[in-house]
């Protein structure tokens, strides 16, 4: 057992002998404590044993079984594959194949997608047998999928050491303010998610579990307000993991009183880039929110704001397990729990870990990201300008939902924008594109805006499944339209 899974597994012991008693997990209807916990994931552990399996697969909605299986998978040295429901049928069935899942624990609803893939039910799992040699590299411990932007997932393998450095330097880094309650809002197949909860059983923490239907979440973006905040009412977690549009969403429910943030003590935001206004705003409602930056191929949370070490517009510092510089052309390049490499591809060589991102650092050691290297266009007047960086000043306004930034050899930049509301008013754009124009330097400006006749989709082509805007697509559609010719030359004022 390696020294990372022995720590976690003796704290989980240690937690059971002294708090045996205390809440471990809280389902939507039942809760189990630390002493029930370990017993069961133990008797889970021999079910899988009893199997003589290298890889399970989970498609269980977020539960305590979830849970209980997945800390059995990791502690059995079984692969685990978390399927996230938001991906298509197709990009399932592509993750089964890929990793080649002997076993497979599912919500009922994907009996018959599991039956096509060539599943068969035998007890409490979906077994199918593979004749081909496995694909996995040695020590994967998690197999994560993400389909960036394409709609083929790919697979990241990661091992125990890895996975659990991160979980438990995310502990050490909430412990300022010790939150005793963390709520998993965000499926378990989202890494971050997933070492999150990881995070608050080192804590001895009580972590609550409720379903996507009880939380009022379904697929990757569909939200029922009422539900979501409802639950968080009732549970008053401490503790939460936010990507930007949720938020958002806190923040416009506590502006309208209809989130108390006063039991909140640490809310990490990541993802995607937060702007600096929502940030702002979340800060003087008194939101404990901390920003950071993570990727899969580094095991998720590579850098964090945290209490007493927080710098507004940066992704905070290194965690202590990592370390980070940048290159020659200022891509942020990541040493310390980097992937053992890609599904079906040969091992990660070599210390460091080409992020893609662009970065500098300050005088203090925090980070500040600048855009995705191959995202980043130049305009007709040569500046370098990240789209991500002006769409997400765009999108955090509260008025515009989606936005696609283009300015390639242009001497202006052109958004495509879709309305949070229908109603919304072309005036009402113009005056949110102003304001996030007021936050931005001039050549990075939106000058020129169309409003969307459909938003982005995964059923269009132009999202991923998980909702990251698919760029070459957007850009091939609306090619005419984002290059027509201008009137003036001139740069704009």
């Amino acid at each position: 057992m390696s020294p990372e899974m022995q720590r976690f597994k003796r704290t989980l012991h240690e937690h059971a002998r002294r708090q045996g008693h205390a809440v471990a997990l809280w389902g939507d209807d039942s809760q189990m404590d630390y002493a029930t916990l370990c017993t069961e994931v133990e008797l889970r552990q021999q079910r899988l044993r009893d199997e003589h399996i290298g890889v399970l697969a989970l498609a269980l909605d977020n539960g305590i079984e979830a849970m209980l299986w997945d800390l059995a998978a990791l502690f059995e040295g079984v692969c685990c594959v978390i399927l996230p429901a938001f991906f298509s049928p197709a990009q399932r069935r592509h993750c089964l194949e890929q990793s080649q899942a002997e076993r497979v624990l599912a919500e009922p609803v994907f009996d018959t997608e599991l039956q096509a893939a060539g599943y068969q039910r035998n007890g409490a799992f979906w077994r199918r047998d593979f004749d081909e040699p496995g694909r996995l590299l040695p020590g994967t411990a998690k197999l994560t999928f993400t389909s960036g932007t394409t709609g083929t997932p790919k697979g990241v393998c990661l091992s125990a050491d890895s996975l659990l450095r991160v979980a438990y330097e995310l502990e050490q880094a909430s412990r300022p303010v010790a939150p005793g309650h963390h709520l998993a809002l965000l499926p378990l197949a989202i890494l971050l998610e997933n070492l999150g909860c990881y995070a608050a059983l080192y804590a001895g923490a009580m972590l609550s579990l409720p379903s996507q239907k009880t939380l009022g979440i379904q697929g990757a973006s569909g939200i029922d307000p009422a539900r979501l905040f409802g639950c968080l009412a009732a549970r008053r977690p401490q503790s939460l993991i936010l990507v930007p549009q949720l938020l958002l969403m806190l923040v416009m429910a506590t502006e309208q009183q209809a989130f108390d943030p006063r039991t909140l003590r640490f809310a990490a935001v990541g993802g995607a880039r937060t702007s600096q206004e929502l940030l702002q705003r979340a800060q003087r409602l008194g939101l404990p929110v901390f920003e950071g930056y993570g990727l899969s191929e580094c095991a998720s949370v590579v850098c964090l704001n945290r209490p007493q070490a927080q710098r507004a517009g940066s992704v905070g510092r290194p965690l202590p397990h990592v370390e980070v510089r940048l290159a020659d052309d200022g891509e942020v390049l990541i040493k310390g729990s980097t992937l053992l490499g890609y599904l079906g591809e040969p091992p990660h060589q070599g210390p460091w870990w080409p992020s893609g991102d662009l970065g500098e650092f300050d005088a203090e050691g925090f980070l500040y990201l600048r855009g995705r290297k191959k995202h980043q266009f130049v305009t007709s007047f040569g500046r370098n300008v990240s789209p991500e960086w002006v769409e997400a000043e765009l999108t955090q306004g509260g008025e515009i939902a989606q936005a696609f930034v283009y300015g390639e050899a242009l001497p202006l930049n052109h958004a495509l924008l879709w309305p949070i509301r229908p109603e919304c008013s072309d005036q009402t754009l113009e005056l949110a594109v102003a304001k996030a124009n007021a936050a931005l330097p001039d050549y990075a400006r939106i000058h020129r805006w169309t409003r969307l006749e459909q938003p982005f989709s995964a059923a269009n082509g132009m999202l991923t499944a998980n909702g990251r805007p698919r760029r070459e697509a957007i850009l091939e559609h609306y090619r005419a339209l984002l290059t027509e010719p201008v009137l003036s030359e001139e740069s704009p004022s």
